[in-house]
């Protein structure tokens, strides 16, 4: 009998491609839905997706075999982040986590909370202490989970898409 609701975390591969691009499109129609104007101006788009799988930073969250989260983790780039009002917790290195999306399917079941659990993870085992993210001052759902798995908020960062809210957690 196979076991049910079996997660990995995993690279993204480039047959995940389509799965991933189709999970990133219904995370923009949600952010449309609730008002959000984040994801509202043509990123991110396929070529972001490509270009994450292409270059090592797509990571998925799969539930038996089906890709249920994407997310970008890169390792100390992001240039946005070397001016921020306010201030970070660290200044070593970090991993940056960027374009995190649930599948409809997989939405409401706590997968996001788990993938930075995973994340964490992943991190610390890259010998990395930090983990620092940003997201948009109306993302209700992504602000909750942040403050649920304890990362703090440091200030403003400035990205293409306007003023993100940043926060940083120091793994230990």
């Amino acid at each position: 009998m196979t076991q049910k609701n079996e997660i990995h975390f995993r690279k993204a591969e480039t047959s995940d491609i389509n799965p991933i691009w189709e999970i990133i499109q219904q995370s923009i129609e949600r952010r449309r839905k609730d008002g959000s104007q984040q994801w509202q101006n043509g990123y991110p788009n396929l070529q972001t997706v490509e270009s994450d799988v292409e270059k090592g930073f797509g990571h998925v969250l799969t539930v038996d075999g089906e890709v249920a989260v994407f997310v970008a983790l890169i390792f100390n780039d992001e240039p946005a982040y070397s001016s921020i009002e306010g201030a970070w917790l660290t200044t070593g290195e970090f991993v940056v986590v960027h374009r995190v999306a649930v599948s409809e399917k997989f939405a409401g079941q706590g997968l996001a909370k788990k993938l930075f659990d995973y994340i964490e993870d992943f991190t610390k085992s890259q010998n990395v202490l930090s983990v620092k993210v940003d997201t948009n001052y109306d993302n209700l759902a992504m602000l909750k989970i942040l403050e649920s798995k304890g990362y703090t908020y440091c200030g403003e960062v400035y990205l293409a898409g306007g003023i993100r809210k940043a926060f940083e957690k120091v793994l230990m």
